[in-house]
């Protein structure tokens, strides 16, 4: 009987076999950033909306979309730019002369993935027309609500907020984001494997082509109802709870973390041990996902900000401080 105790109860194979399968595709053009990638998957199986950053040309919307090839599910790219209306992605009423009625023209938002491509380039105006979209997974125009597909989940990509052109997301905008993954450069080794991979693709004009589809959108569905089946116990929420309620007292922030900042731990605590083929949470997958789900949800106070503190060394601090459940 010890011999099964950390057998998981779920059956856990297929979501183990599936995620594998997404890396493996995604590696075939994609050198290193496995960070991102998982990063990206935990989001797919929790039905979050992912933000990444980083400088231009560090493959951010190529990983984007190799993760929706690999799902045969609807994908979309929205390209966002600084003249981009709200009409451009939710759609709009259009008259039809034969019925003498206005229809409803559906938006390129309406597909299960949804690329936005520098999303920080938009105006305000047409970042809150995201806000509905993000959070109730609806549209609605004219009074009527239109659901969108299932599953669904927005990939938005940005550069730093120091490049020319961009425009600082609003506070209620970034909470709506699973994650903020940070992109860095490749290290050298890997840099070197990327130069030979693609001398090997020279001939290969669109990259994606390159990628199989492994995973349907219900398969999607299916293992994200999985994933919540994943068990979290009692003390590990007080532990959750904590951390979250130490970034509302901490003295280096302005803002501190949302409820909302809570249940998305949680979710992503999940799926993190559902893809270890674990059907329970431990500790070190709460620590694992905390920075990327707060980073870009709390805000340094200005004195901190001017001595270059940022909200990754806070975070640190708030997991050194916070004691671990035994």
């Amino acid at each position: 009987m010890e011999g099964n105790f950390f057998q998981p109860k779920s059956d856990l194979s297929g979501l183990h076999a599936a995620v594998a399968a997404i890396r493996e595709q995604i590696g075939k053009v994609i050198v290193g950033q496995h960070q991102m990638v998982d990063l990206l998957i935990t989001g797919l199986l929790t039905q979050g909306h992912v933000l990444i950053e980083g400088v231009p040309g560090v493959a951010k919307t190529l990983t984007a979309k190799l993760l929706s090839r690999c799902v045969d599910a609807g994908f979309s790219r929205i390209q966002f730019t600084p003249d981009i209306m709200p009409a451009d992605v939710l759609g709009t009423s259009v008259f039809n002369p034969q019925s003498r009625d206005f229809e409803y023209k559906k938006g390129p938002v309406f597909s299960n993935m949804v690329l936005i491509d520098e999303i920080n380039r938009a105006p305000a105006k047409t970042q809150a027309a995201l806000f509905e979209v993000m959070e109730e997974r609806q549209v609605t125009n004219d009074g009527v609500s239109y659901i969108l597909p299932a599953p669904f989940m927005v990939i938005a990509t940005q550069n730093p907020i120091e490049q020319e052109g961009t425009y600082r997301l609003p506070e209620a905008q970034l909470d709506r984001f699973l994650f903020k993954i940070e992109v860095k450069y490749p290290t050298q080794p890997e840099e070197v494997a990327m130069l030979q991979a693609m001398h090997q693709h020279q001939g290969v004009r669109d990259m994606t082509e390159l990628i199989d589809r492994v995973v349907t959108a219900a398969d999607i569905q299916s293992y994200q109802a999985i994933v919540r089946t994943v068990h979290v116990e009692e003390r590990l929420m007080h532990y959750i709870a904590a951390l979250v309620q130490e970034t509302r007292a901490n003295a280096s922030l302005y803002l501190g973390a949302s409820p909302r900042a809570s249940i998305a731990v949680m979710n992503c605590a999940k799926a993190t041990a559902a893809m270890n083929n674990r059907d329970f949470v431990t500790p070190d997958d709460i620590v694992a996902i905390l920075p990327h789900v707060l980073r870009h949800r709390i805000m340094l106070t200005p004195e901190r900000e001017m001595e270059g503190i940022s909200t990754d060394e806070v975070i640190a601090q708030i997991i050194k401080s916070v004691e671990v459940p035994r």
